[in-house]
C-alpha cells in the first residue's frame, strides 16, 4: 500500500510534458511519474493506492487546491503501475459534489481499477470490496475523518464513508461473515504535517485491532510519514505520507512517503496473523517530477553531492519516524526494491 495520490497542477503539467515527449495519444501521461514503484507494486498479491481527489471529465476543467478536479488519466497510470484498487474516502472526496463522486467511480470502473470508500448508491456502499488471492479472500474498507466542512446529502449518508468506530467494526464483522479471510482497513486521519499519531489515531487503532475481524490498519492524510507499530499483535501503519504531490509550500518532509509491503500468514489453526512488514522510503523529485525509492537511488550511486545529501537526510528522517514506536524490534524492515 502507498499514501496520497494528490495531483497538484505542477504534476499534471509534468504529465502533459511527458505525454508530449513519449508521443502519447493522451493529453497526460502519469506513468513516468510512478515508474519507480512498478517493480514492487506489480509483484504484490494485492496493491492498494489512495486516490485523494475527484477526477474531472476528460479535457477538464481541472482544479487544484482547495477544491480538486484532476485529470482522469491518472487511472490508467495507476493500473499500469500494478495497482488493484484505490481507497477513495478522503476529506476531498466531496470537492466536486455527488456528480464528482459518480464521475470518479465511473472512470475508475472503465479503467479497471477497483475502489472503496465512496459510492454512487446505497447498494454499492453496502458491498464489500473483496479480492480472491489464490483462494484467500481479502476485504478492504475505507473511511475518512471528514469532508472539509461539506457533508453527505441529507438522507444519503452512504456517498462517503466517515470514520465511526462502531460502523467500522460492524462493517468488518459483516465482511468476515461474508467470507473474507482477511480484512484491511484504510483510514484517512491524523493531523496534516505532523509526524506523531494523534491521541485519536492511537485510540482508534487500539480499538480496531482488538477486534478479531480486523487484521491490518493503515492510514494517510497527514502528508508526512508517521510511525509503524504493532498494536494487539497487528500492524498499524499510522501514515504513509504522500505517494505523489507538489504542495504550494514544498517542505522536504511533505515530499517524502512510504511504500509498505505487509505479509499476512495463515497458521495451522487457520487463524491469520501479521507476518513481515517491509517499508520503502520515497521522495518526490522536481524537474522532472518523479517518485524515487531513496534506498535504491542511494545504492545505485551516480548522484550529485547535493542530491545524495538530500536523499540520505530524508531516508534517515523517515527511518527515525517509522521506527519511533518500536517497529524495528517488532519485525519491520526497510526494503530496497529490485
Amino acid at each position: 500500500m502507498t499514501g496520497d495520490v494528490l495531483l497538484h497542477p505542477p504534476l499534471w503539467d509534468q504529465a502533459k510534458a511527458d505525454a508530449k515527449a513519449d508521443g502519447s495519444s493522451s493529453d497526460f501521461d502519469f506513468t513516468p511519474l510512478l515508474a519507480g514503484q512498478k517493480a514492487i507494486v506489480s509483484g504484490a498479491d494485492v496493491a492498494l493506492c489512495h486516490l485523494e481527489t475527484p477526477l474531472a471529465a476528460q479535457g477538464g476543467p481541472f482544479h487544484g487546491y482547495p477544491s480538486f478536479a484532476v485529470p482522469p488519466e491518472i487511472g490508467p497510470a495507476l493500473v499500469a503501475t500494478g495497482y488493484d484498487a484505490c481507497s477513495t474516502a478522503s476529506n476531498h472526496t466531496m470537492d466536486a459534489g455527488v456528480a464528482g463522486i459518480d464521475r470518479t467511480l465511473d472512470t475508475l470502473d472503465a479503467d479497471g481499477l477497483r475502489h472503496t470508500g465512496s459510492a454512487r448508491s446505497a447498494a454499492e456502499a453496502h458491498k464489500v470490496l473483496t479480492f480472491d488471492v489464490r483462494g484467500t479472500k481479502v476485504a478492504m474498507l475505507s473511511y475518512a475523518y471528514g469532508l472539509n466542512g461539506r457533508s453527505n446529502p441529507s438522507g444519503e449518508p452512504w456517498h462517503v464513508n466517515i470514520i465511526d468506530p462502531a460502523k467500522i467494526l460492524a462493517d468488518a464483522k459483516r465482511a468476515k461473515s461474508g467470507g473474507a479471510d482477511v480484512v484491511v482497513v484504510a483510514l484517512h486521519w491524523g493531523t496534516e504535517y505532523v509526524h506523531p499519531p494523534t491521541a485519536m489515531q492511537r485510540s482508534l487503532a487500539e480499538r480496531l485491532t482488538a477486534s478479531p475481524d480486523i487484521d491490518l490498519v493503515y492510514g494517510h492524510h497527514a502528508h508526512v510519514v508517521q510511525p509503524v507499530q504493532k498494536v494487539n499483535g497487528k500492524w498499524v501503519v499510522y501514515g504513509l505520507g504522500n505517494t505523489v504531490a507538489a504542495h504550494n509550500v514544498p517542505k522536504l518532509d511533505n515530499r517524502e512517503g512510504l511504500l509498505v509491503r505487509v505479509q499476512l500468514v495463515r497458521e495451522a489453526s487457520g487463524r491469520w496473523r501479521s507476518g513481515r512488514l517491509d517499508w520503502v522510503p520515497s521522495f518526490m523529485t522536481a524537474s522532472p517530477y518523479r517518485w524515487v525509492d531513496l534506498g535504491s537511488a542511494l545504492k545505485a550511486g551516480g548522484l550529485s553531492a547535493a542530491t545524495k545529501a538530500t536523499y540520505a537526510n530524508s531516508e534517515q528522517r523517515i527511518e527515525k519516524v517509522v521506527e519511533s514506536l518500536g517497529a524495528a524490534d517488532q519485525g519491520a524492515h526497510q526494503l530496497t526494491s529490485p
